[in-house]
Order: structure tokens, then C-alpha cells, then sequence
């Protein structure tokens, strides 16, 4: 089988698994687990939203927001679980840099006790650069949704 082709559905990745496959480590892992991976196609990070996460310390006191940046960062790695996914252990642990991020909208604000379904859905390949298409849903209502690209690196970075 050819490592572009879709395989079997891989219906969850936990948090030590999502930490051997790609090389973000608290407090900048954004996703607390994966659900439904098809590689080469698509999958949904899950993330639940605590009120004890360093960034509700300054955004803001008393008016906790999630950032958008940290929702998109959210996006990127789900998409890396996809890529690692698709072309298996040889692209574990390596840098994914970004490049874009298109149309982002933040439709609705993210705060703690929202758990994020982080959709991501692959677009286009073209070598090392991916590109995908993310939608961010909480109690099912779009919350935030855009477009990045990324570019996965020889670079290894150990864990």
C-alpha cells in the first residue's frame, strides 16, 4: 500500500501516544487526545478547556478567553497526527514548521469547560508541505475554522 493511500481508521489516540508521534510537550500540547484518524484523510483532536491553563492568568483575569492562536495551534497539531499518521514512525518526532494560515475566523469565544472537537481535513500534498482545512466546534457550534499550511522538516526533535 502506497503511504498516501488511506488506511484503516485509527479510532484514538491518547496524550502519550499524541507525545511519541509529534514533539509538542506541555504546556504547549494543545490536544488532549485524537479520534477517528484516517490517515491521509482526516481526524478530530479533542481538547478540554481547564481554567488552571497558564494562559487564563493574562487573557484575561477575571474574563477568561482561550487565545485564537492557541486554537490554531490546536488546528496544526491535530493536522501533524494526520501526517505522522499517513506516512508512519519515519516521520515521528520531526519538525513541522508553519506557513500559512488563511481565512481564519473566530466566531465564537472558547472558555474553560468547553472541550474543542478540533475537525481537521486534508486538502492538498505537494512533497513536504501539507495543507489543510480545520473547523473548531464546541456543543457542536463552529467556534473558529480556517485553513494552514505546513511544512514537515528532516529535523528531529527529541522529547
Amino acid at each position: 500500500m502506497d503511504a498516501t493511500e488511506p488506511k484503516q481508521v485509527i479510532e484514538l489516540i491518547d496524550t502519550k501516544r499524541i507525545m511519541e508521534m509529534i514533539p509538542h510537550r506541555f504546556p504547549f500540547l494543545m490536544i488532549d487526545r485524537v479520534i477517528n484518524v484516517t490517515p491521509n484523510l482526516g481526524a478530530t483532536g479533542v481538547k478540554n478547556v481547564t481554567a488552571n491553563e497558564a494562559q487564563f492568568q493574562g487573557h484575561f483575569p477575571n474574563l477568561p478567553i482561550m487565545p485564537g492562536v492557541l486554537i490554531i495551534e490546536a488546528m496544526a497539531q491535530t493536522s501533524a497526527i494526520v501526517v505522522v499518521a499517513t506516512l508512519g514512525q519515519e516521520a515521528e518526532g520531526r519538525a513541522v514548521y508553519f506557513m500559512s494560515v488563511e481565512n481564519a475566523r473566530f466566531r465564537k469565544p472558547v472558555v474553560p469547560g468547553d472541550t474543542l472537537m478540533v475537525n481537521v481535513e486534508k486538502r492538498a500534498r505537494r512533497g513536504g508541505v501539507w495543507k489543510f482545512y480545520a473547523e473548531v466546534r464546541v456543543d457542536k457550534v463552529v467556534v473558529a475554522e480556517g485553513t494552514i499550511t505546513a511544512m514537515l522538516t528532516d529535523q528531529r526533535i527529541s522529547g
